[in-house]
């Protein structure tokens, strides 16, 4: 399955994007909403360090009334803000509640922007309430509302059948810096009108967000304000999914294949990235291997400038390689680098190959490069996604709250 870069309706859901003046010009607040309530699911940041939003959410995503709305503000992460956090959080539930007439435990709510200032929810509590009027089926406004540093919205949709009836997934996500394996500064939001058993679900996404958003790093940084959330509205006319359900692997597939698209989406737009990175590691003694030597290469500051710099130094990976605490021999790897304009092989069965400098420069100046790694131990394999280290991304943190 192939994702599109396409926002197309969902049956079941609407959805609202606004400028509420927490940023200076472009929009800042959005809603997902369901007249009906959703079978819902979520994976939230592994930071010990977490917004006032994240924990409201965790809270509210265990109701076994389902959920009906998520509330995103951009602009301010609503993080590091004590008591007077949380009590803005639970607001921002409480004025949606009003607002659409439904519980607030069934309002997510999602923050993403500077950390450890105050919310103006002068500003938020007038805008939740004009929400309503601005709903509609096509997601765009939404999706224009979440971004922060991000240069574009990352989307990824797909269309497929169950007994011959057409269902729906459609991912919008936001990230841009703060990315790093175990989630980042990123948002993702997936919705489906597949009936679909909760637990399973659970069991889905956390899978499909532990091989894909979990794999990702620009900077090293991992957020306080990091969440995947997924809903289903049920309104496809087929029986409900579970994990012994025919078309289970459908599902698990059409949910990985989103993921991985906004994955590779938010490392293709780190914050001063020229260049997309993609790792992918085969021969590992085993799966826990092949993911810490895949996240090690791909985190690598030393690996990233290299690869600004279109310089070959293939050394940086095996280094990163040998400090990954997987199992690696040094004599047995294989290395290969490819894009569009060509590929290198580097290093076969551990010795450095003999290589034109020149052709390699101009190999890497592609702006997608891959990256073959065979660690020849086991039959294991993974993959990861980054980008570059370039000055940009410098100047755009340097200046960030500017």
């Amino acid at each position: 399955m192939k994702p599109k870069y396409d926002i197309i309706p969902v049956d079941g859901f609407e959805g609202a994007g606004l400028h509420s003046g927490v940023k200076r010009k472009k929009k800042d607040l959005g809603v997902i909403f369901a007249k009906d309530p959703c079978v819902a699911s979520g994976v939230f940041t592994q930071n010990i360090t977490k917004a006032a939003p994240v924990l409201l959410s965790e809270k509210h995503i265990r109701s076994k009334d389902g959920i009906h709305a998520i509330v995103v503000n951009s602009g301010n992460a609503n993080a590091l803000t004590g008591p007077q956090g949380a009590h803005d959080a639970q607001t921002m539930a409480d004025e949606v509640s009003c607002a659409f007439e439904v519980p607030s435990e069934s309002v997510l709510v999602a923050s993403t922007g500077i950390i450890g200032v105050a919310m103006p929810m002068e500003k938020i509590n007038f805008s939740i309430k004009r929400l309503p009027v601005e709903l509609s089926h096509n997601m765009t406004d939404f999706g224009q509302s979440i971004l922060t540093t991000d240069t574009f919205l990352k989307v990824a949709s797909l269309m497929v059948e169950m007994d011959g009836v057409p269902v729906t997934f459609l991912g919008l996500a936001k990230g841009s810096g703060m990315i790093h394996p175990n989630m980042a500064t990123m948002l993702g939001f997936i919705l489906t009108d597949v009936p679909v058993e909760k637990a399973f679900m659970d069991q889905v996404l956390f899978e499909a967000t532990d091989s894909t958003f979990n794999m990702i790093s620009v900077d090293g940084d991992t957020s306080t304000n990091d969440m995947v959330l997924m809903l289903a509205s049920e309104k496809a006319q087929i029986q409900t999914i579970d994990e012994q359900s025919g078309h289970a692997h459908v599902f698990k597939t059409a949910v990985h294949a989103v993921c991985e698209s906004l994955a590779k989406q938010i490392a293709h737009d780190g914050e001063g990235a020229t260049k997309m990175i993609e790792v992918k590691v085969e021969g590992a003694q085993n799966n826990a291997d092949a993911k810490k030597a895949a996240k090690s290469v791909v985190s690598s500051s030393l690996v990233k400038a290299a690869f600004f710099g279109q310089d070959a130094n293939w050394g940086r990976i095996a280094c990163a390689l040998g400090y990954s605490g997987a199992a690696f021999s040094p004599e047995r790897f294989d290395l290969s680098i490819t894009s569009k304009l060509g590929s290198v092989a580097m290093v076969v069965d551990g010795i450095a190959q003999e290589f034109d400098e020149k052709y390699a420069f101009n190999v890497l100046r592609g702006d997608v490069l891959n990256v073959l790694i065979d660690l020849k131990i086991g039959q294991a394999t993974s993959k990861a996604w980054g980008c570059d280290l370039s000055y940009d991304y410098v100047k755009i943190n340097g200046a960030y709250r500017s």
